[in-house]
């Protein structure tokens, strides 16, 4: 959930799609999803009670559709997560900037700041998973807290209007609807990622099912509460209002009901948020970076742990060394780190993680055909075949959307760029999975198998520093 990082959802994404798309049926498109991941968890999480594995998408699609297509797989996730991770730099960088200039009276270039943030970041993610979970979760509670009173505030608001086309399910079939589910699982990504971290937990088949239940239901309740009461709270204006203000548009609008000092309280957790997801992604990339070393996948190197920690250090180090190599490539060009960076980065990877759960849920299915044991036919076939076709219907939506999504005009670069991007890892993953076969077969027969794989000794995090 810290990945998913409630404020910077609500504060952040949610104004600039608005001002982006123009669309303002966002509370019914987090519903629409928070209903259709939950059902897909349900045999991704039976899944993971069979597959213990760091690389969770790349490791539940080798094994359910073959090891090439979860190697593509895989290559698909390291651009969809790390096009998360480097776009809140972005993001902190352009919000923080005009904070500190209030707060300190000083200018600072954004990406002085994002620099700061890297460099926090680059050293929390050869730490300990549970001094970052330390870390995530008292961020996480705050700004829950927050964004719960700003969303009742608004309802207080002079200029509050209750509207009804935030939850109107007519915005889910007309012009844009991809665009806006692609926003609303934009602000789920990381519910997933409880497998992820199935390693390294003490009781996964307890704890993995419910932290995603949980992040699922929290998540949709919570963002459709609070996306309906801003734009409510906006009086017809949500729209203008969120091209003009941007991400402070959350805060203004609860200013006249909470005073400065709240307000002043918010932006600094709006920052912490952001931090929050980064640290997240970061954890999640490295994490995603070991499996696909441990194996042998990727270079051997990525397979190593910081030693007294267990941390992926290498993985961990690469991904640092690419955020570095974006910020200053964004600073040296000028290009517009809101926008160019914050939005589009995280509308990449939202529409990468999304295919990716597609997939995920077909591969859930070919598992299952295959190793029924200890599971109930709505588990194995019910739930994922359905699940599969309202994702298919999603990710249809999606890419046919792009340009709406993007603010771009149609047959922009962008709407063809992105999908042609993950087309090509797909294949080149694919391909190099075949290569390994040829010429590495023991490599290729680990694939997927993560501690079980027969090319590795690291038998966990835990065990690889032993």
């Amino acid at each position: 959930m810290s990945a998913a990082a409630p404020l910077t959802v609500v504060a952040g994404v949610v104004p600039t799609g608005l001002s982006v798309t123009g669309l303002t049926a966002i509370s019914i498109a987090f519903l629409a999803c928070g209903v259709v991941l939950a059902v897909f968890a349900v045999g991704y999480v039976a899944m993971a009670r069979h597959i213990a594995n760091a690389g969770a998408f790349y490791a539940y699609i080798a094994q359910g559709l073959g090891r090439p297509v979860g190697v593509g797989a895989a290559w698909v996730a390291l651009l969809a997560y790390n096009s998360f991770q480097i776009a809140a730099y972005g993001g902190f960088g352009a919000i923080a900037a005009p904070l500190f200039a209030e707060w300190f009276g000083t200018d600072v270039q954004w990406w002085v700041i994002a620099l700061a943030a890297w460099a926090l970041v680059a050293v929390l993610g050869v730490r300990d998973v549970a001094v970052n979970g330390k870390v995530l979760a008292t961020l996480l509670v705050a700004e829950i807290v927050l964004v719960a009173v700003f969303s009742l505030a608004d309802l207080f608001a002079p200029t509050f209007e209750a509207s009804a086309a935030p939850l109107d399910p007519t915005g889910l079939t007309g012009a844009g609807a991809g665009a806006l589910l692609v926003m609303a699982v934009t602000g789920f990504v990381g519910f997933e990622q409880s497998v992820v971290f199935s390693e390294e937990s003490r009781d996964p088949r307890r704890t993995v099912p419910r932290a995603t239940y949980i992040a699922v239901a929290l998540i949709a309740g919570l963002y459709a509460f609070s996306a309906w009461a801003m734009i409510s709270a906006a009086g017809g204006q949500a729209v203008a209002r969120a091209g003009t203000e941007g991400p402070e548009m959350f805060f203004l609008l609860a200013s006249d009901q909470l005073g400065s000092t709240a307000i002043h309280l918010g932006h600094a957790l709006f920052l912490t948020s952001l931090i929050a997801a980064m640290i997240s992604f970061h954890n999640i990339i490295a994490r995603y970076t070991f499996s696909l070393g441990r194996e042998g996948v990727l270079p051997r190197a990525f397979g190593r742990t910081v030693p007294g920690t267990g941390a992926p250090k290498n993985g961990s180090l690469a991904q640092s060394a690419l955020g570095l190599v974006v910020i200053l490539g964004y600073a040296i060009m000028g290009w517009d780190p809101l926008v160019q960076l914050f939005f589009w980065g995280g509308s990449t990877g939202g529409i990468g993680v999304l295919l990716l759960i597609t997939v995920t849920s077909v591969a859930v299915i070919g598992y299952f055909l295959r190793h029924p044991s200890g599971e109930t036919v709505w588990t194995r076939v019910g739930a994922p075949a359905l699940g599969t076709v309202l994702l298919l219907a999603m990710s249809y939506l999606a890419l046919t959307n792009i340009a709406t999504l993007f603010g771009i005009a149609p047959g922009s670069t962008l709407t063809w760029a992105v999908p042609l991007a993950y087309t090509g890892l797909v294949a080149a993953g694919a391909l190099w999975a075949l290569v390994l076969r040829r010429t590495r077969p023991r490599v290729y027969d680990g694939i997927g198998l993560g501690a079980r794989s027969a090319t590795t000794s690291s038998f966990s995090f835990r065990d690889a520093v032993k």
